[in-house]
């Protein structure tokens, strides 16, 4: 049975609530999900619960931002202690980054002529974690743009006018807190960066995984990952990264999976962790 290790809910920056990827990840016959929220847990609880009327596995993750040579790299955690003080600690003071980010692009925007407000974008995260697509959401609901996608690619995308920058770990810093937390580390999606030539120094760290397949990655690259994942004794993972219906055009949930033995591995490894 197939499973998707990486999905996004509205506890973050998706727009399907836990429940509503239960019940999509259910419907298209998936045997488990893995809820991959950024910088926070809380779409997992709700999750377990949508999951137990269903009878859909739940694994409990997240993805951590970070950075490394100028390029942003993402860590995902999976089977992460969803009540480790120290994790907390640490998402509070990135979940308080990101609003300083927030106001910022705020500013900047206003700046440009687009009357936008900072409890605006607030609402249109709801209890998740802000990010860019809620102030994109926000930008198409004045009006100011047309669509997501213009927003970033007119104002909010890297080297636009309203970027700014956000607060990031090191990725030796989030495979470690993941670790801390009980989780099992994997590197997200390779491919959208260079740290794959670095893999050795990440393993040194604790990474225990690859997620060689993704939906930006080529069936070469996928093939790629998988070798590299094999040559550093590294899991291979694999998720759709889905966000919701309207976020990026035929990303749809399950459009990339693993089988089931992939998520025994990482049962495995947690409890080689321990």
């Amino acid at each position: 049975m197939p499973v998707d290790l990486h999905v996004h809910t509205t506890a973050s920056d998706g727009t399907d609530s836990p429940a509503e990827v239960v019940l999509k990840a259910k419907a298209i016959g998936l045997s488990a999900i893995a809820i991959t929220d950024h910088d926070t847990l809380e779409g997992v609880e709700p999750a377990f619960e949508a999951g137990q009327l269903e009878k859909l596995e739940i694994v409990p993750g997240i993805e951590l931002g970070s950075e490394y040579m100028g390029e942003e790299v993402h860590l995902l955690g999976y089977y992460i202690e969803l009540h480790n003080d120290l994790l907390h600690s640490r998402l509070k003071y990135l979940r308080s980054s990101r609003i300083t980010r927030m106001e910022k692009m705020v500013s900047k925007l206003k700046e440009l002529g687009i009357p936008l407000d900072l409890d605006m974008v607030m609402t249109m995260s709801g209890s998740g974690s802000v990010g860019r697509p809620h102030l994109a959401a926000a930008m198409v609901e004045i009006g100011a743009v047309k669509s997501v996608s213009e927003a970033f690619d007119l104002y909010i995308g890297s080297g636009r006018p309203a970027y700014v920058p956000r607060y990031k770990l090191k990725p030796a810093e989030a495979v470690c807190l993941i670790r801390h937390a009980g989780g099992v580390p994997v590197l997200a999606h390779p491919g959208l960066n260079s740290i794959a030539a670095f893999i050795g120094e990440l393993k040194e760290a604790g990474l225990a995984g690859l997620e060689a397949y993704h939906p930006a990655h080529s069936r070469e690259q996928s093939a790629f990952y998988e070798r590299l994942a094999e040559k550093h004794g590294l899991i291979v993972t694999g998720g759709s990264d889905y966000h919701g219906p309207a976020h990026k055009a035929g990303r749809r949930l399950g459009l990339e999976t693993v089988p089931y033995s992939a998520l025994e591995m990482l049962k495995k490894t947690r409890e080689h962790l321990k």
